[in-house]
């Protein structure tokens, strides 16, 4: 492009452009470069005329274009920077400087200096966002002529890079064609073979039907026209193959089963008529479940714009498209990102980096570097979709939190502050009462209810991600644990002490310490109240002169759970195996074991051996005294003639449901019960907001497989939001 040509498409859009620092910068670049050339043999002044052209076509202000002819020269000539501050002032040498650090990161072999820079330069570009705008294009050219290069694995790293990071910051800035474009170059020479094959199919299909395009774009037309709806343009296109293919892998299909290779875009003139399109097409086609989704009065982070509806067309073509309904502003902005702010300022108003951080996504960039907390793991985070594991959401005040896909409100507390999470009673989630249990999505607002006083669940810890939520709750419940062993040990040693007629104060505890090997009177406390130590125990350490000649030991038959008279067993009508004939056994009520799960005894002084599922929590309490583990299993024989009857033999399941917190919530879950001929044996609401409830429901069932038929019933309720079983604390 002649220097006169850049000139005047300049000054096509900015008439008032300083068009001298334009032909300033042409003629140094020009001179600068004059002995180089590219991989195509062309001189390589070509290329820094090719990047300012195609940020003169997003009408970008004169810094910027002289930028873009410039950002070669001081890394490739003998230009240094201080000349280009002489020359151009600090703003343009600002830019250069900018996208000279961008270009030699690309060099960095090693990845940690690499992910190190990137992080550093990322913060640096995003005070003056132009620095970005320039190395995209310049990426843009550089793929444009990527088949030039003639090491397949030099073009093969370009690519892989183009598709990580480069694609992926167009589309956060909203530079939907730039992306588009990149990740199609991107895959022809990184994926040559797939792109060939949905090249070829999809010219297949334009020759089966060369004419449908053009006639659904009049036929929305007609029908827009008919709904009282003036359009501006109508158009259509195939999804490009690097779109297709992504998502034939994303939905594990093939080709032939993707229903919307097709896209049409209806530009018209205001809001209002965005709805009233939409309204109108609705009309006139069997609509998608599922399919619509409204951009306009929820944008998206980057500024994006439109509403999305999926509809079938007429017969007979039967075929599903995807329509895309927006203003021309918002078909700009959804095109050309953040560059189309600089076509809605006035000409004779400047642009500069300052002005340009009131976009809201560059706000939201800056947060994001900032919760990194390291550079490599930003780096990570920028690979494929950029940000493909996290999601990013907002407090009521604005504030961008990051967290892993999959975090729920709960983890969110946290991420604002320790005590945020610990208080945590409720949530909203874009103004609605949602679970706790709930998973974010990006751009949610998530506004934490905290209650003064108020503790962490130690049901929190089954559904939290993040290692900042576990870690606290799981301390939490470790201390509190300890507070309740220590509180019963004190009232059960009292009660010893008081039935001996001895002092059981502190002080007279102390040479007990040393008999039971252990550290503290507060040590001791919590191994009775564990049940690591038995009072008596503690009485006679701390009175030897107390001790008796031992006895047997007195069986303590089991009582039945609602005669209250004692059972009459023979040996093989007891459900559980290992155990001594006639010794007592209960099952614990922090786990509720039941038939199929894998189960341990611990034996339990004046209480006999108390069943536990394998994985209960509780059992991490015994771990320093693994003597007291006695191995057990199920009489199956047994179960089995007490299940015959088809009815609940007595074993007491616990689960955990949400629900709609509806008049008929709990009649709809016993009912549900009862058809899987469950029994409800006692329930329990433990939260209820607004719009849901948690319930605890004790259940008495068979075996596993019956309990999970109680539950796959409950799950199948339309009020009922999840149901889990509740085991281990």
């Amino acid at each position: 492009m002649p220097q006169c040509e850049l000139t005047s498409k300049i000054l096509d859009y900015d008439p008032k452009a300083e068009t001298g620092l334009i032909d300033s910068a042409y003629e140094l670049a020009q001179q600068a470069h004059s002995t180089q050339r590219r991989d195509n043999g062309e001189p390589y002044f070509t290329h820094p005329v090719a990047v300012a052209n195609i940020l003169a076509g997003y009408r970008l202000d004169v810094s910027s274009i002289a930028t873009a002819l410039l950002h070669d020269v001081v890394e490739d000539t003998p230009v240094k920077l201080t000349e280009i501050e002489t020359r151009f002032g600090k703003e343009i040498a600002g830019l250069v400087d900018g996208v000279t650090k961008l270009t030699r990161l690309e060099l960095q072999s090693d990845r940690t200096k690499q992910a190190e820079n990137f992080r550093k330069l990322v913060l640096a570009m995003s005070r003056d966002i132009r620095v970005l705008l320039v190395k995209l294009a310049d990426r843009l050219h550089n793929m444009r002529t990527l088949h030039f290069v003639r090491e397949p694995d030099r073009r093969k790293r370009i690519a892989r890079e183009t598709m990580e990071i480069y694609a992926p910051l167009a589309e956060r800035i909203g530079m939907d064609a730039v992306k588009t474009e990149l990740q199609t170059l991107s895959f022809t020479q990184l994926e040559p073979e797939a792109y060939a094959t949905i090249q070829a199919r999809l010219n297949f299909l334009r020759g089966q039907g060369a004419d449908v395009i053009d006639d659904v774009r009049r036929e929305l037309i007609e029908v827009c026209r008919e709904g009282g709806v003036e359009v501006i343009s109508v158009t259509g296109r195939e999804k490009s193959p690097y779109s297709i293919w992504e998502k034939m892998h994303r939905r594990n299909v093939a080709f032939e089963q993707l229903s919307d290779i097709m896209a049409f875009r209806i530009v018209v003139a205001t809001k209002a008529d965005c709805y009233a399109a939409l309204g109108a097409v609705h009309s006139a086609y069997p609509v998608i479940a599922g399919r619509f989704k409204d951009y306009i009065s929820t944008p998206k982070s980057n500024g994006y714009q439109s509403l999305h509806t999926g509809v079938t067309l007429r017969q007979p073509r039967n075929q599903k498209i995807e329509v895309q309904i927006r203003t021309e502003e918002m078909n700009d902005v959804a095109e050309n990102g953040v560059a189309s702010h600089w076509i809605y300022k006035a000409p004779e108003k400047k642009v500069d980096g300052s002005d340009v951080q009131r976009f809201r996504w560059v706000q939201d960039l800056l947060e994001i570097l900032d919760d990194s907390a390291a550079p490599d793991e930003f780096l990570e985070n920028t690979k494929l979709e950029l940000y493909a594991d996290q999601v990013f959401c907002f407090t009521p005040k604005g504030q961008l939190i990051q967290l892993p896909r999959g975090a729920t409100p709960v983890d969110f507390g946290y991420a604002v502050h320790s005590q945020v999470g610990d208080t945590c009673v409720g949530a909203k989630v874009n103004g609605r009462l949602m679970p706790l249990r709930h998973h974010l999505e990006n751009g949610d607002q998530v506004e934490i209810m905290t209650a003064r006083g108020g503790t962490p669940s130690p049901q929190w810890d089954r559904f939290v991600v993040t290692g900042k939520a576990r870690a606290r709750i799981r301390r939490f419940i470790h201390q509190e644990q300890r507070q309740r062993s220590r509180d019963a040990g004190r009232v059960e040693l009292t009660r010893a002490f008081r039935q001996a007629g001895v002092d059981g104060s502190e002080k007279s505890l102390e040479p007990a310490l040393k008999a039971l090997k252990v550290a503290t009177v507060d040590d001791l406390y919590i191994a009775v109240g564990n049940s690591n130590i038995g009072p008596k125990d503690v009485v006679h350490a701390a009175y030897p002169e107390l001790r008796q000649t031992p006895r047997a030991p007195r069986m303590v038959p089991q009582m039945l759970p609602r005669t209250g008279k004692p059972p009459t067993r023979h040996d093989h009508d007891m459900p559980v195996t290992g155990l001594v004939p006639g010794m007592a056994y209960s099952f614990a009520g922090c786990c509720h074991p039941v038939p199929g799960d894998e189960i341990v005894g611990i034996v339990t002084t004046g209480k006999g051996i108390t069943i536990h599922s394998r994985d209960c929590q509780t059992l991490a309490a015994f771990a320093a005294t693994p003597e007291r583990f006695m191995d057990v299993d199920w009489n199956y024989e047994s179960v089995g003639k007490t299940s015959a009857n088809g009815k609940g033999s007595g074993h007491t399941a616990r689960i955990s449901v949400i629900a709609a917190n509806e008049q008929s919530a709990l009649a709809d879950l016993a009912n549900a019960i009862a058809k899987q001929e469950g029994a409800v044996n006692n329930l329990k609401i433990v939260n209820r907001q607004q719009d849901f409830m948690e319930i605890l429901v004790d259940v008495d069932v068979r075996d596993l497989q019956h309990l999970s038929k109680v539950i796959v019933g409950l799950r199948g309720l339309k009020l009922v939001k999840g149901v889990e079983r509740a085991t281990g604390g």
